[in-house]
């Protein structure tokens, strides 16, 4: 059985998809754009748009009762690798050192709205 998971504090969906679906024992969300859900602007630059996806990841965890350290697995997908350091540096202050989700970060030819960045998670209830 599975229950979607949807709150105001994160971007509604832009298409016939949910924030997140509950599967009972984890939690997959769908790619989380640097959308600001009060603005629905994106923030400038890799830091920021990264700090915002994973604001956006956080909420909608926080609305299925988890947190971040319940993420066991991420796909970060960023348009230029060039970026990955930066967002690296802030993808590191989401986690708890030592405990790191698996993760797998590959550069794609473009992400809606010409985002720099959009991450998708799995958590482990």
């Amino acid at each position: 059985m599975k229950t979607i998971i949807s709150t105001a504090k994160a971007p509604a969906a832009i298409g016939p998809y949910s924030q997140a679906t509950d599967l009972g024992s984890l939690v997959i969300t769908s790619g989380q754009l640097p959308i600001d859900p009060a603005t629905g602007a994106f923030p400038e630059g890799i830091q920021e748009q990264t700090r915002q996806s994973l604001t956006n990841v956080k909420a909608i965890l926080e609305a299925a009762g988890l947190t971040m350290d319940s993420v066991v697995k991420t796909t970060v997908f960023l348009s230029d690798m060039n970026n990955f350091g930066a967002m690296n540096e802030v993808y590191a202050t989401f986690f708890t050192e030592g405990s790191y989700p698996a993760r797998s970060a590959v550069e794609v030819a473009r992400l809606p709205k010409d985002a720099l960045v959009e991450i998708e998670v799995i958590a482990a209830k």
